[in-house]
């Protein structure tokens, strides 16, 4: 796929078939899992998975000339609603006021077997 306005940062992770980061104009969009630095899965708990994925995505915004402070919008999949609390203790570590418009999905899986939550965000750029 070609088109000069929109822009693709590649994943780190060379077998992967999504971009990081995909931008147009000023805005960013990217979706993040419990991924380390070194492209392994967290598959700990809530805590442990929420802060993986929010510092995967903190990486990649800033990867893009963007940053957690310039989040507009963030989509929060669970595959527990109950791990919402534990999510958010997370979240506050990572975001301040005025906080991301927001969104909290109950899903019965994600990609991975034991994978807890994912986050797709809408930032601006840098």
């Amino acid at each position: 796929m070609s088109n000069p306005d929109i822009t693709f940062v590649p994943d780190p992770d060379a077998d992967s078939i999504s971009s990081d980061v995909a931008g147009f104009g000023g805005l960013l969009v990217s979706t993040q899992i419990p991924t380390h630095a070194d492209g392994s899965l967290e598959l700990g708990d809530i805590a442990l998975q929420s802060e993986c994925t929010l510092q995967a995505l903190k990486t990649a915004l800033e990867r893009a000339g963007s940053s957690m402070d310039r989040v507009l919008h963030l989509t929060i999949y669970l595959t527990d609603m109950a791990d919402r609390a534990a999510f958010n203790e997370v979240y506050k570590r990572f975001f301040a006021k005025p906080w991301p418009v927001r969104a909290a999905v109950g899903v019965a899986a994600l990609a991975v077997e034991g994978m807890k939550v994912e986050v797709t965000a809408m930032a601006a750029k840098g």
